[in-house]
């Protein structure tokens, strides 16, 4: 790696950016300007995307906001909306104003989900498609908020509803995990992976197409080691970004010599 230090280690390589696979999608709870700028300083070729976490910016000036992403999007970073704030606009019968203003703003990506609401299949895909249209990348989330709603939906629905999203335009399907990771999707109460639940998804999905949230480090080494270091993770924190790039690239004792 050129210009990179301890030049003397070899280590394995990762497709460089704009990258299709083993992606890092980071999340922004709120990070002020100068905090963006520390971190794609130091690892903004490691960051794919960056999600706006929930309705969190919906709190911060819109001159703030805008700097941000001017920011990420010059340092070929996708930014996207939190599916919640999405949500919320749909309550509010707003989405057409949100995704206008989502563009003038200045989001190269959009996330949409119904994690807290009810959203019919055919017009879920038909706001895949609008969005497509529109020129963003489209990220969905298969999964519910509440752990008693999300208990009920069988892998075969979620197989069924990230194909079905897949088909309409997603560019990736993320399973929902919340910031926790604990106790929703491929989760325990522990935050401990349900082995056969993710084999059966990445089988029925796809690993290229699949994206786990996976905040937690037990829970990124599980799927690095499992699924391969080209695997497309998310809701990572800011602060995270390089050690689970050093996973990736076996430069961590939870991965050296097992990759």
């Amino acid at each position: 790696m050129k210009g990179k230090a301890f030049g003397i280690i070899d280590i394995a390589n990762r497709a460089e950016k704009k990258r299709d696979i083993g992606l890092t999608m980071v999340l922004d709870k709120g990070l002020g300007y100068r905090a963006a700028q520390d971190l794609v300083e130091f690892a903004s070729e490691y960051i794919d995307i960056i999600k706006l976490g929930w309705g969190t910016h919906r709190l911060s000036s819109e001159e703030t906001v805008k700097r941000k992403i001017q920011l990420y999007t010059d340092n070929s970073i996708l930014v996207s909306n939190g599916g919640t704030l999405f949500e919320i606009a749909y309550l509010q019968r707003k989405i057409d104003e949100f995704f206008e203003y989502a563009h003038q703003i200045g989001l190269t990506s959009v996330e949409i989900s119904d994690g807290s609401i009810q959203i019919s299949r055919e017009e879920r895909s038909e706001i895949i498609r609008r969005c497509k249209d529109m020129g963003f990348e489209v990220f969905t989330e298969v999964g519910k908020k509440d752990p008693f709603e999300d208990a009920r939906l069988t892998i075969d629905y979620r197989v069924e509803e990230a194909k079905k999203d897949l088909d309409a335009g997603a560019t990736k399907v993320i399973m929902e995990a919340r910031e926790s990771g604990k106790g929703i999707g491929v989760y325990d109460k522990a935050g401990k992976i349900k082995g056969d639940m993710v084999k059966k998804l990445t089988e029925g999905i796809g690993m290229r197409e699949l994206m786990f949230e996976a905040p937690e480090k037990s829970q990124q080494v599980y799927f690095i080691l499992n699924l391969g270091p080209e695997v497309n993770l998310g809701n990572i924190k800011p602060e995270d970004v390089i050690p689970l790039e050093t996973l990736r690239r076996g430069l961590r004792g939870d991965t050296l010599g097992k990759l």
